[in-house]
């Protein structure tokens, strides 16, 4: 897939995988919910009213209220690539939050995944 379909997919048809891969290892949609608002500076509704509209990544991201600084402590390998090495920035954001996801799938602390 390359990088412009990515961009131009909703978030809301990806964001059902997530809450899938969290409730498959015992987490929940409430913990999934947590971790984006904790990333993008979403409110709960705000966070409803994007996947409502079917925004698409690129303006999920830009949208955001207030990206958490503390999102440059994430590291590791996502799809065989380091989330600390992308140099696109939406991208990268992409790739935090699939980070964060698959922390929660791991059973990581919720006080880790969100670098407390």
């Amino acid at each position: 897939m390359t990088k412009h379909k990515i961009y131009t997919m909703s978030f809301a048809s990806v964001y059902p995988h997530y809450v899938t891969k969290a409730e498959k290892k015992g987490r929940t949609k409430i913990e999934v919910d947590e971790i984006i608002r904790w990333l993008t500076g979403y409110s709960e509704e705000e966070l409803e009213a994007q996947l409502e509209k079917q925004t698409d990544f690129e303006t999920f991201f830009a949208e955001a209220p207030r990206m958490n600084p503390s999102r440059a402590m994430i590291k590791g390998v996502v799809c065989g690539i380091r989330v600390e090495d992308i140099e696109e920035p939406t991208m990268q954001e992409i790739r935090y939050l699939d980070k964060l996801i698959d922390e929660l799938a791991k059973g990581k602390k919720m006080e880790k995944i969100l670098r407390k």
